[in-house]
């Protein structure tokens, strides 16, 4: 794809999809390197790349901004070992993230694009079915060994004796890993390259080969280890935990890490219990917090620090992630719940907007599109490309899905929804449900008995005033709280009949498709498509967006396929991704937002571990006006 700077933005050169840059290592077969197009610094396979090869830094990145201080942080992760499966103490964006170099990273300020990290060169072939990677030649670990090739294949092997879902996902694409040389290898698919194979290679977590020649990387230990990345874990205990940024990391002068880890130090204090995280905020313990709860954002921040301007409040729309951020599933292998009038009934039920304003001081919006949130999500009537998509599957699918705009009834928020009861109550009489005596019962007299299950203590408000609303329909519904351990079983053996989850989707959603919705995932235990949906039309949707050669043709395919299943009603949608909200000690300089869109992929935590930094300035006038 076509790269272009910041500079030459009336300039687009375009690049041959063939010869972009491509994602992850495995297990591949030998091959001759005929094939092999000239490398590229970076790839995406949907659209044109922003950063031309010569760039110099990220926009969303201050090159000027200075190193040191400290960030103080929280986190609900123990500090448990140091084992093979994480490996560098807290398991979220200063962990992992920031002690393990990647292959590639992804840009923050575009859809889908990669940029060589280890990686200074990638190609793909012409038939789009072989990756060719070329390792930077100054990587090196910690102790001054260079990353070689050798260690890839290392690290794709530890990852198949450690992680069943992470060789289970390679091996279902990865044909044969090939090493080249020293510096440069090739990966092999079974088919041809997608973007969320591309995307995989910025979490494949690469270890090194010779540190492990005399450890079993499985094997809890307290002993931190090789670290290539920016940061090194400097100490722990089993309450905290300090990474300490490397002077001379060998990736600093990348254009990709200029202006990112500006923190000398990034402290962790593990606090179990959200409440007194926030007390010890507000108290000056720690400089960040994220609010994930409304209430406390409305009620719990009315204190002279804020009143004063020392502690910021900031509320970003992240779109790393899009979609639902919760829903509740439909287990399409209950016999009732087969009947798309039945799942839409049980929809109709459902009043978000006295939730929303009971529960959420009206702060939540309902996810109406599988995609919502995004470019991907289906807006109004059909366009003209969808309805090509859809047209040859007219007989197969409900006409509304042509000739409506998918909607549902919108309550006041006070009272019972009327309308919205009695129209799912004529639906459920059109599947063959009666009405006796207040119960539901089907043409044997049986009656409608429905479990409403969970794992989240929290959602019991949630779900306690729909099962009221079921009951007034004649559904014999019922709540059930589950612990972590059950709630694994009941959907490993499909034993529930609604489940609340999580439902969101990364940005963009292409790589997911298959998981959450398609037919292969419907028999896998656990996965994103808990419901059982099988439907050959969205399947054959699903393909034509994966494969799509462009994002705008991908898009199109993402709304047809939108369409198809929230006509469906295989889930009660809920609320949306979340706006991020974020309260912070006024101590810390950051890019202006302004200047870059810069909250695109980045969430609150990275956003400030990857390109915000400390102003000493700031930190004096806290310091004198006192910080608690």
């Amino acid at each position: 794809m076509a790269a272009r700077s910041r500079n030459t933005a009336s300039t687009r050169v375009r690049i041959p999809r063939r010869w972009l840059v491509a994602p992850v290592l495995l297990l591949l077969a030998s091959a001759g390197l005929a094939d092999q197009p000239p490398y590229q610094h970076g790839i995406s396979l949907l659209h044109d790349l922003k950063y031309a090869a010569d760039f110099e830094h990220f926009d969303y990145a201050n090159p000027s901004a200075p190193k040191g201080g400290t960030l103080n942080l929280s986190t609900t992760w123990t500090i448990r070992n140091f084992s093979g499966a994480w490996g560098t103490g807290v398991a979220n964006a200063a962990g992992v993230e920031r002690t393990m170099d990647r292959l590639f990273t992804r840009s923050a300020d575009e859809p889908s694009a990669l940029y060589g990290w280890l990686a200074d060169g990638v190609a793909l072939s012409a038939d789009g079915k072989s990756l060719f990677i070329r390792l930077h030649e100054k990587a090196r670990w910690r102790d001054g060994v260079p990353i070689t090739t050798r260690d890839m294949r290392f690290s794709y092997d530890v990852m198949g004796a450690t992680s069943l879902a992470g060789k289970t996902y390679w091996k279902s694409w990865v044909d044969a890993f090939e090493i080249i040389n020293d510096r440069e290898l090739v990966i092999r698919h079974k088919d041809v390259f997608t973007q969320s194979n591309l995307l995989a290679l910025t979490t494949f977590p690469v270890r090194p080969a010779h540190y492990y020649a005399d450890r079993d990387p499985g094997e809890a230990t307290l002993e931190p280890p090789l670290v290539s990345g920016p940061y090194r874990i400097a100490a722990f205990d089993r309450n905290h935990v300090i990474y300490e940024r490397v002077e001379d990391y060998w990736g600093q002068d990348l254009p990709v890490n200029r202006g990112r880890y500006n923190f000398q130090t990034i402290r962790y204090e593990v606090y179990r219990d959200a409440t007194v995280a926030r007390e010890a905020f507000r108290k000056g313990l720690f400089d960040l917090f994220l609010e994930t709860d409304v209430r406390y954002w409305v009620d719990a921040y009315d204190i002279p620090a804020v009143e004063e301007g020392r502690i910021r409040k900031d509320t970003r729309s992240i779109r790393r992630y899009i979609g639902r951020a919760r829903a509740l599933v439909f287990n399409l292998r209950r016999e009732m719940l087969r009947d798309a009038r039945v799942r839409e009934a049980l929809t109709l039920a459902f009043d978000f907007e006295w939730q929303n304003r009971v529960f959420h001081h009206n702060s939540q919006r309902r996810a109406l599109s599988y995609f919502a949130g995004s470019s991907f999500a289906a807006r109004g009537l059909p366009s003209a490309a969808e309805s090509a998509l859809l047209a040859p599957y007219r007989d197969r699918l409900p006409e509304r899905v042509f000739t409506q705009s998918f909607e549902l009834p919108r309550s006041a928020g006070w009272g019972p929804h009327r309308e919205a009861l009695q129209r799912a109550r004529r639906l459920l009489a059109e599947a063959g449900w009666t009405f006796v005596d207040g119960r539901l019962q089907d043409a044997s007299g049986q009656p409608f008995e429905l479990e409403l299950g969970t794992q989240w203590a929290w959602a019991k408000r949630v779900l306690l005033p729909y099962v009221e609303s079921l009951r007034v329909l004649g559904v014999d519904a019922s709540f059930r709280l589950l612990d972590n351990v059950i709630a694994v079983k009941y959907k490993r053996q499909r034993r529930f009949d609604v489940f609340l989850i999580g439902h969101d989707l990364v940005n963009p959603p292409m790589g997911q498709l298959h998981t959450y919705f398609g037919s292969e995932g419907a028999g896998r235990e656990l996965g994103g498509n808990l419901a059982g949906i099988e439907d050959p039309v969205v399947d054959t949707l699903i393909e034509l967006a994966q494969s799509a050669p462009d994002i705008e043709t991908a898009a199109v395919a993402c709304r047809a396929l939108d369409r198809v299943l929230t006509w469906g009603f295989y889930h009660v949608p809920l609320n949306t991704t979340d706006d991020e909200r974020i309260l912070y000690w006024d101590k810390f300089g950051h890019p202006d937002a302004s200047a870059a869109v810069y909250e695109h992929l980045l969430d609150g935590l990275a956003r400030v571990i990857d390109i915000w930094w400390v102003d000493d300035a700031k930190v004096a006038s806290l310091t004198s006006e006192g910080r608690g």
